[in-house]
């Protein structure tokens, strides 16, 4: 794909269904006892091979046009594939599902690409292990394809030593399982979509600071699931406003989960001018459209416990503040570096490519804004977010700018370019 400098954007837009989600509602209406339906389902890769690896393991699920539906069979109801379970790109479905692959009645290998077999899943294993489970890596490097033979389990208190909603939740799904009440402790919270879909679908989950608690279930029920816009993707869409003088976009009905809004907040520390519209909180999850308007942008520190609300948005962040005056630091931030690529090097690389001033740092890196980009050839290595982070910063640049592997948009945002490119009419 290849992308020059861009007139003011226009208009509205909504955008698909939050990813980590709509992997959940299929895995928890799986092991549902009952019907659950799902609409506003994203139709990305990554939650398409959550579905499939649970039709191998004999669950009914029907996916017509963005609305999907599971023939739950209970927690005991899921059956051992025939074939190896193939998880694609997705790291939450390789973690969250090997939390309940741990406790069942059958053995199974999960791999997934070449992305994935590079992933660390030390961080599911030992916490699983220490439960009882019996999981290893089958090239003993402490990444996929992993072998999990199920076992009986026991709770534990575990102190994770990043703040991992991944892992958080493979514990947790791991504790739906367990004998006595299994707990998970992080240096700051992460974000909680298990939390609130477990106690929707009748699990009992109470969360006290950044210690989130679960009891063995005897059943949960099928639910109807609505699943609103994912505020990852938004990112590059209130990116693109703020970046893009003269532009004006409001992106509707976007899951503004207080563990996920971190992109809202910084921004708004940077000056930006978002206003949030029929803000609604009913569903459990809430949601807002966003407006969002150009403008001027000056540099701050990001760091602590705003990290984990917005590691994703990161490499769009690190982008905007090229534009902005004076100096971002992103710090505490090492996590960017076992994500789809390390996403630190990449987006230091790619950025510097384009002119800016851009220094790398053990835990983020360090932008001195209000330089002049300029277009270039972006390796995406393959990672959705570099490549819909540099599909924005395209349009702000002068000359041409070209992103190779642009395909990889297909795991989270199928119709990104498609959605860019009817605001610029």
């Amino acid at each position: 794909m290849k992308f020059t400098k861009s007139s003011p954007l226009k208009g509205e837009i909504t955008i698909p269904g939050d990813k980590s989600i709509s992997h959940r509602s299929v895995m928890f209406g799986a092991i549902a006892k009952g019907t659950t339906e799902i609409s506003h389902f994203l139709q990305g890769a990554d939650c398409l091979s959550t579905i499939s690896c649970f039709q191998k393991m004999g669950i009914q699920i029907e996916n017509h046009n963005g609305t999907v539906i599971v023939q739950g069979k209970g927690l005991r109801g899921l059956k051992k594939p025939e074939t190896i379970l193939d998880c694609g790109n997705s790291g939450t479905t390789t973690r969250l599902i090997s939390g309940l692959l741990a406790a069942q009645d059958f053995d199974v290998t999960l791999t997934g690409d070449e992305s994935i077999q590079k992933r660390p899943m030390k961080r599911i294993m030992e916490p699983l292990s220490m439960m009882g489970a019996n999981i290893r890596s089958l090239k003993d490097n402490g990444c996929a394809p992993l072998s999990i033979t199920g076992k009986k389990l026991h709770s534990i208190h575990y102190a994770s030593p990043v703040a991992s909603a991944q892992v958080k939740s493979c514990i947790l799904l791991a504790g739906l399982y367990s004998e006595g009440e299994t707990k998970v402790t992080e240096p700051y919270v992460s974000r909680n979509h298990s939390e609130i879909m477990l106690k929707y679908f009748g699990a009992n989950v109470k969360t006290e600071g950044t210690t989130a608690c679960i009891t063995p279930a005897q059943e949960l029920y099928g639910n109807r699931v609505v699943v609103p816009g994912d505020i990852s993707s938004a990112a590059f869409f209130i990116a693109a406003g703020l970046m893009i003088p003269g532009s004006e976009i409001l992106i509707k009905n976007v899951g503004i989960n207080p563990t996920r809004d971190g992109i809202i907040h910084v921004c708004r520390d940077m000056g930006a001018d978002i206003t949030l519209l029929e803000v609604n909180a009913d569903s459990g999850e809430p949601t807002a459209d966003i407006l969002v308007k150009s403008g001027s942008l000056h540099g701050i520190t990001i760091g602590g416990a705003i990290i984990p609300t917005l590691i994703d948005e990161l490499p769009m962040i690190a982008a905007m503040a090229c534009l902005a005056e004076g100096e971002t630091v992103i710090k505490d931030a090492a996590e960017l570096k076992v994500k789809e690529s390390n996403r630190i090097d990449i987006m230091v690389r790619n950025l510097s490519a384009m002119g800016a001033d851009v220094v790398e740092t053990e835990d983020g890196m360090i932008i001195r804004g209000g330089k002049p980009l300029h277009g270039s050839v972006i390796d995406s290595k393959l990672d959705h977010r570099i490549a819909m982070t540099f599909a924005v910063t395209g349009l702000c640049a002068e000359g041409e700018t070209e992103i190779l592997g642009a395909e990889c948009v297909n795991v989270s945002y199928p119709e990104f370019y498609e959605d860019l490119k009817k605001l610029s009419l």
